[in-house]
């Protein structure tokens, strides 16, 4: 090898190693979370006593700050109460019915990669409860056929009796996380509570989870030992679900880093 194709040689070596070191960092930079669409959505203002309560508002603002952390696109995230009030950061949520739950769901689904769906609410057996009405297990399944259809479909419900959830939503491509069995109550939506105790749960896993699967994980073990901390009973007991499709890829859906000081 004469003494240029040497030089040659070691130029597009280290070429190549500083591509190496380069490419890593520009791919964690890319989230796994772009573009994906996302609705974060408190159905209720009330307490399970009647009084008034800013806890299911609290966990939909603060939820929505947490999604936006972990790489998901503000521009594509939607916030929809049954009280909307202007607050000091972020927008205005919008008014939330089942008819703008699907409106915005449409919106932020079209073009985008996945799918992420929030409830924080109060429930019932026949659903989670939107101000004066019941959403039932049936029409949200029609709503994200209808929207994210087969993309990758994150769904977390937040109220009593969630479970009644998981068999009308459970597909192969979506991840199903309840609060509760289909025949039990969740805890933690008084007038003094900041956030119901599934939720607290949920926000506060984020920093030590590595994806939803990981997070879910972490959120059950916290319920758990809240209630008992708490002297609540029957325990709530949260339902997972993760089908086929999404179980082996779910893992790649990684949380982004925390920012470095």
């Amino acid at each position: 090898m004469g003494r240029r194709a040497g030089l040659r040689v070691r130029i597009c070596g280290a070429a190549l190693a500083l591509f190496a070191l380069v490419l890593p960092a520009a791919a964690a930079a890319e989230s796994s979370f772009a573009g994906w669409g996302a609705i974060v959505v408190a159905g209720d203002w009330r307490a399970a006593n009647g009084g008034p309560t800013d806890a299911f508002d609290n966990a939909r603002r603060d939820v929505a700050a947490a999604l936006s952390g972990l790489g998901f696109d503000s521009a594509q995230l939607r916030q929809l109460s049954v009280r909307p009030r202007a607050e000091p950061a972020g927008p205005t949520p919008l008014l939330a019915s089942p008819k703008a739950i699907y409106q915005s769901l449409k919106a932020v689904a079209a073009g985008a990669p996945g799918c992420f769906v929030y409830f924080t609410s109060h429930g019932a057996p026949q659903g989670v409860v939107i101000d004066d009405e019941i959403l039932p297990p049936s029409l949200l399944g029609l709503m994200l056929d209808n929207t994210c259809g087969a993309k990758p479909t994150v769904v977390v419900i937040s109220a009593c009796f969630s479970g009644v959830f998981v068999p009308a939503l459970a597909k192969p491509n979506r991840m199903v996380f309840t609060a509760a069995r289909p025949d039990r109550t969740s805890f933690g939506c008084g007038e003094s509570n900041r956030y119901p105790f599934f939720d607290e749960c949920f926000l506060g896993a984020l920093d030590d989870s590595g994806d939803f699967s990981g997070l879910a994980a972490q959120v059950r073990r916290c319920v758990a030992d809240k209630e008992q901390a708490e002297g609540v009973s029957p325990p709530s007991e949260p339902q997972l679900w993760i089908g086929p499709q999404l179980r082996p890829v779910l893992p790649l859906y990684a949380f982004a880093a925390p920012a470095s000081p």
